[in-house]
């Protein structure tokens, strides 16, 4: 038994290996997510079905069959590894933005999505109304980058199924 404290206790695993066509990548996970330890588990979030209308997956996946998806070259990571909550509940200084980068040059992905115009606004490092949605410009030495509205709940007035289906159009 360690006397370290459990740094993992809200961490989702990352899915990730070389070579994906596609890793999405969250702000955080949300407190259902990190209880269950299923990426986007809460049942008012739209990425599972998003990803199925919008042709990405061939069929509707739920959120405890996300292991499977690395088998369709799909993966998943956050920015926050150790936070969860609502984007406006995790302190700034929890997002690792420089291990994000690492993971991505690690494993390099031919596509990353962002799932909210937040996780972009970290990355980009610039405020969530510069971003627009869909394809970012392109990035030397850095895969395709796009921006997707956020599939939560709590995002409802902002959400279009467009740029996934976007997303589905360029990575098939």
């Amino acid at each position: 038994m360690s006397d370290l404290p459990d740094t993992n206790l809200h961490r989702l695993p990352d899915q990730l290996r070389a070579d994906l066509r596609l890793v999405f990548v969250g702000t955080a996970a949300s407190t259902r997510s990190a209880a269950v330890g299923h990426y986007y588990a809460h049942p008012g979030n739209r990425f599972w079905r998003a990803l199925h209308e919008a042709g990405i997956t061939p069929r509707l996946y739920l959120p405890d069959e996300f292991t499977a998806l690395l088998e369709l070259g799909i993966g998943f990571t956050d920015l926050c590894k150790t936070g969860a909550g609502m984007d406006h509940e995790i302190a700034r200084d929890s997002f690792d933005v420089v291990g994000f980068r690492a993971k991505i040059e690690t494993f390099r992905p031919k596509t990353i999505a962002f799932t909210s115009r937040k996780a972009a606004s970290l990355f980009y490092n610039k405020p969530t109304s510069a971003l627009v949605l869909g394809r970012q410009p392109a990035t030397s030495g850095f895969p395709d980058v796009f921006v997707l509205p956020s599939p939560s709940g709590a995002a409802s007035g902002h959400w279009t199924l467009q740029p996934w289906r976007d997303l589905a159009e360029t990575i098939a």
